[in-house]
Order: C-alpha cells, then sequence, then structure tokens
C-alpha cells in the first residue's frame, strides 16, 4: 500500500498509460479521481477498479483546455476529499508530419492539450498543495524531449517544453514540500499506438517489428511498464527525486549496441 489514501488526481485516465496507472495508484491503496474528455473511457478505468477494489475511483468528464472545466473538478475533489496529494498530468495528443505539413490548427491544438492543459490543471492544483505543504506532481514528458524523431516535430515541440517546464515548477514549489517530476517514456504499446500503425502502414507487423528493433531490449514497452514508474514518483518512496526526467524507454535514449 504504498499510496494508502493518497488523494491521486490523473488527467486522461480512461485508456492507455492513464488508465493502467489508475488501476496500478488503486491497488496501491490511493482514492483515484479520473478526469478525461473521453467520458465513457474515464467510466469504464472507474467500474474496473470498483470491480477488482471497491468504489476508490471517480471518474469526471475534464477538458484539460478549458479552465472552467479545469477548476469544477479541482473544486468537487476538495468537496470529496479535502487535500490532493498527486497530480499525474498525463493527458496528452500527437501530430504526425514534417514541420512544413503540420496545419496551424493541429499545431494549436497540441500545444493546448499538451502544454496548456500541464499549465491549467496545475494552476488549480499546486495551490492547495502549497496549504498542505505537500504534493508530487507527474508531468508527461517523452524520451522524444532527448533526441530527434522524424515526422514529429509538433508532438516534440510539446513535450520538450513539459521537460523544462517540470525543471522550472520544482525550483518554485520546493519550499512548499512539493516535487515535481517528468515521465519520458519510449515507444509504448498503447491502443493509440496500435491505432496508428494499423492506420499508417501497408505492413503493420512489419512496423512493430521495426519499433522494437530500436530497443535495446528488443521490446516495446507497456502501459503497466510506465504506470509503476508513476506509482514510484506518487510515493514517498521517491521522497529525494525532485525535478528530474525519468526515462522509461527501452533503453532507446542510451544508445545501441552496435
Amino acid at each position: 500500500m504504498r499510496l494508502q489514501d493518497k488523494v491521486c488526481l490523473i488527467t486522461g485516465g480512461g485508456k492507455g498509460i492513464g488508465a493502467a496507472t489508475a488501476i496500478a495508484f488503486a491497488r496501491e491503496g490511493a482514492w483515484v479521481e479520473i478526469g478525461d474528455v473521453d467520458t465513457a473511457a474515464g467510466q469504464e478505468t472507474a467500474q474496473a477498479i470498483e470491480n477488482e477494489l471497491g468504489k476508490r475511483a471517480v471518474a469526471t468528464h475534464v477538458d484539460v483546455t478549458d479552465a472552467r472545466s479545469v477548476a469544477r473538478w479541482a473544486a468537487d475533489i476538495m468537496g470529496r476529499h479535502g487535500r490532493i496529494d498527486v497530480l499525474f498530468n498525463n493527458a496528452g495528443i500527437s501530430a504526425v508530419g514534417p514541420l512544413h505539413e503540420i496545419d496551424q490548427s493541429l499545431w494549436e491544438r497540441v500545444m493546448a492539450v499538451n502544454v496548456t492543459g500541464v499549465y491549467l490543471v496545475s494552476r488549480a492544483v499546486l495551490p492547495i498543495m502549497m496549504d498542505q505543504k505537500s504534493g508530487s506532481v507527474i508531468n508527461m514528458s517523452s524520451c522524444i524531449a532527448a533526441l530527434g524523431l522524424m515526422r514529429r516535430a509538433a508532438y516534440a515541440a510539446t513535450k520538450g517544453a513539459i521537460l523544462s517546464m517540470t525543471k522550472s515548477m520544482q525550483v518554485d514549489y520546493a519550499p512548499y514540500g512539493i516535487r515535481v517530476n517528468a515521465l519520458m517514456p519510449g515507444t509504448i504499446y498503447t491502443p493509440f499506438v496500435q491505432d496508428y500503425i494499423e492506420r499508417s502502414y501497408d505492413d503493420p507487423q512489419s512496423a512493430i517489428q521495426g519499433l522494437k528493433a530500436r530497443q535495446l531490449g528488443g521490446e516495446l514497452g507497456t502501459p503497466e511498464d510506465v504506470a509503476m514508474a508513476a506509482v514510484y514518483l506518487a510515493s514517498d518512496e521517491s521522497k529525494y527525486v525532485m525535478g528530474t526526467g525519468l526515462a522509461v524507454d527501452g533503453g532507446v535514449t542510451a544508445g545501441k549496441f552496435s
């Protein structure tokens, strides 16, 4: 019970890494608050937690790009629990293509969800943690913040911004007992990635094998791999980990055997 009775917020908690983390947090004893623009997916994750562990999760429709939606969510959680211990800024979207082919509306949408969304949710939650003099904020960056990847300029720009934001946030909020860290996953085989591969490649299996070849371990990551790293950063076990980007990438940023 590494998160016993901690109140943990997860944006984008309906699918993929967010859903896996919501379940992992609940198994460690947390009260889980799932915010997702996909209401049905969020409720499905909450129901899965309830079926396994009892009523330890609540799903709420939240648009991280809408300040009023975020403020209502934070207020409702305070009404239920009176505190917020962990914020996992997980919600995010991607864009594929070289920079000159990215439409401005798509660029702005990716920035709005991936960067402004982290700003808005953090802005709503941090004053609560400051009053408590405690809290852990986990921001979802990516290993793409540390390397170049073809046709991912828009997505990479947001994840680099999140990593830099994390470090500056840590400096600002350390005096309040708040830790701020980032996760930097590699290629994680989520439903999003599976759908992208199936729509983008004539031979999806060959594409998957190509992705595996980039990993030192020769396998793609699972949502659960990232979820367990999030559990560590959320727990008191990581009390001396501050302002860092934790790579969960199968060694892709470490290099190659040959």
